[in-house]
């Protein structure tokens, strides 16, 4: 009878144990983040090319990421779901160009590639494979030209200070939505516009205004940095 109990008992705590699980891969709304490598490579002091190249003068993908509306996020959900890079074979030219790895050493790619997976793409499993995760961070690239929006507002990377707010209300013209903005500083201490955020629903597929808006430090002059 004991044992009986026990089983049970056990058997609750598996189920009680797997539902949190599954809550846990829950979220609201995805981050969609690009990064101005002008801005990476004069902050680090140690960024590196891709074995590819010197990658274009363009806002690169830094990832996809779920979130929560209270701020918070949930990350490295499903440690059984390792990167494998023949789910995205076809996709790897496009990657390469738009999805560049500027850390040290120089590299394909690859391992860039695997860290946002594991950390953050695993926890919209419920929502896209890997494949279909880093399409949909392909087509959101392909969907807001950062770039051509601040070109398009006089606002260029020729190492010029801009007014934080003529930012934010040329991407928000732009995309149709009000972005975050996090900024880093050079070694002269210049506030440098580094990273956009702007978010997305839970498809992958529309941006939506953000529930929260990351808190980035930025000076209410930022510079564009040249790359």
């Amino acid at each position: 009878m004991r044992f009986s109990t026990s089983l049970i008992l056990i058997k609750l705590f598996v189920i009680q144990y797997l539902s949190v699980l599954c809550v846990s891969q829950d979220f609201d709304f995805f981050y969609f983040v690009q990064q101005w490598p002008g801005a990476y490579c004069d902050t680090k002091q140690t960024c590196c090319y891709p074995k590819s190249g010197k990658p274009s003068a363009d806002f690169g993908i830094h990832g996809l990421w779920p979130n929560y509306k209270d701020g918070s996020y949930p990350s490295n959900c499903d440690p059984d779901s390792v990167f494998d890079k023949s789910e995205i074979s076809e996709l790897t030219s496009n990657l390469e160009k738009n999805w560049p790895s500027l850390s040290c050493p120089s590299s394909n790619g690859f391992r860039f590639w695997s860290h946002e997976w594991e950390k953050h793409g695993t926890c919209s499993e419920s929502e896209l494979d890997q494949k279909d995760y880093f399409e949909a961070a392909l087509k959101l690239k392909q969907k807001v030209n950062l770039l051509q929006i601040l070109k398009t507002a006089g606002i260029v990377p020729d190492d010029g200070m801009y007014s934080l707010e003529s930012i934010k209300e040329a991407i928000k013209e732009g995309a149709g939505y009000t972005p975050g903005i996090e900024c880093n500083k050079d070694s002269a201490g210049n506030s440098q516009l580094y990273q956009v955020y702007l978010c997305v629903d839970t498809s992958g597929q529309d941006i939506i205004e953000c529930p929260v808006l990351p808190k980035g430090r930025c000076a209410s002059d930022v510079q564009f940095a040249k790359f």
